[in-house]
């Protein structure tokens, strides 16, 4: 089983890569719709990260998906540039798990 990401920038989508997580960049909803339904339907995909910026664009049918589905898991996955401080903790994730300080 394995993680996937949808990511609305490079920098969140390189330090998942890094971790060994792969995913893909869009930015319009009906770009993340396709993402969602493609990762949906993945059999290895256990869990699918999404960045607090792209589930802006459809929270209904994320929130939908979180409630009906059991697989795969849906987690929001902040970014650097959000509110409280929540990049630092991004930047802490990714240098513990590489190693390297960021």
């Amino acid at each position: 089983m394995k993680f996937f990401l949808i990511s609305d920038n490079i920098d969140t989508q390189m330090g998942m890569r890094l971790a060994g997580i792969e995913g893909v960049v869009v930015h319009e909803r009906r770009e993340v719709l396709r993402e969602l339904e493609r990762a949906m339907h993945d059999e290895e995909i256990a869990i699918v990260l999404i960045t607090t910026k792209l589930i802006e664009t459809c929270p209904e049918v994320i929130s939908e998906l979180k409630l009906r589905q059991l697989k795969p898991l849906i987690v929001e996955v902040p970014d650097r540039h959000g509110k409280h401080k929540i990049g630092e903790t991004i930047d802490r994730y990714v240098s513990e798990a590489i190693g390297v300080k960021l």
